[in-house]
């Protein structure tokens, strides 16, 4: 059954997962409205809401003279994005892929980048330099297995006084079935170190079905992720919980400005996104 824990090692799982981001990549190239990036004022949905945010915790206007590095990044909408808006950016993924796809849409859309296949639990050994702002967008951190180590990365690639930012799907949402009539709880929201694999040839976006469907994900509560960031010495300056989805999570939820949502009625009950900001010191 979908979402069943299983247990699976850590290389296992990750080639499974590899196989199908790197299945996705030219379903999301038509589905993700790459074609609006000719348009040299266009950013992605994601940035559009994250970059008042970032701003505000940087203390700046813009995000000129800012290094920063987007960790999984995919075919890299969001990292071109940002770096529309001024900053000199470094896009990670462990799809070599996306990463083609990436440079090519960087090219096409006329945005100097560079991009960096590794894994993310890897960063600090593959990425040249450190960065004023580690930046990870929606839809990440499920995939990975041991936040202690992606923690680990993210503070080493910042430099002291450096500034992290994740926007990213709440545990308390995916512990939701997604199939329901109603708010209903299926799945573990605490992780117990065991994967939950899925089956499913479907992607969040676009009609195409991919030729690796199982893939492997981890529950990690609130609490792990922020202890995760505490304990690698980073200091958490924004905490704060959305309503609104970049992607339909659930046949249930309607189209809202900026994205998704439940139903009106249902909208104040359950958290759709956190956000993070924390900072090097």
């Amino acid at each position: 059954m979908n979402g069943d824990a299983v247990e699976i090692d850590w290389e296992a799982a990750r080639s499974a997962n590899q196989a199908n981001w790197d299945d996705r990549v030219p379903i999301h190239q038509n589905s993700y409205g790459i074609d609006a990036f000719a348009d040299s004022n266009h950013l992605s949905d994601v940035v559009r809401d994250d970059l008042p945010v970032l701003m505000r915790a940087l203390g700046v206007s813009t995000l000129d003279g800012v290094d920063l590095v987007h960790l999984q990044c995919h075919i890299g909408t969001d990292t071109i994005s940002l770096a529309r808006a001024g900053a000199t950016v470094t896009g990670v993924d462990f799809s070599a892929p996306a990463l083609e796809a990436a440079a090519r849409l960087a090219t096409d859309s006329s945005v100097e980048a560079t991009w960096v296949q590794t894994d993310v639990l890897d960063a600090r050994s593959a990425v040249t330099g450190d960065f004023d702002v580690v930046y990870t967008s929606i839809g990440a951190i499920c995939w990975l297995s041991d936040l202690n180590r992606w923690a680990e990365q993210v503070r080493a690639l910042l430099r002291p006084g450096g500034t992290f930012f994740i926007r990213d799907g709440h545990p308390a949402l995916y512990a939701l079935d997604e199939d329901a009539s109603g708010l209903v709880t299926r799945y573990p929201y605490f992780g117990d170190g065991r994967a939950q694999q899925w089956d499913d040839t479907s992607t969040y976006a676009g009609d195409g079905q991919v030729a690796h469907g199982r893939t492997y994900e981890w529950a990690h509560p609130l609490s792990e992720i922020l202890s995760a960031l505490l304990e690698a010495g980073l200091r958490i300056t924004l905490f704060d919980e959305g309503r609104t989805l970049p992607w339909r999570f659930s046949p249930r939820m309607v189209e809202v400005p900026g994205g998704f949502a439940w139903p009106e009625a249902e909208r104040d009950l359950i958290p759709c996104t956190y956000t993070i900001v924390a900072r090097r010191d």
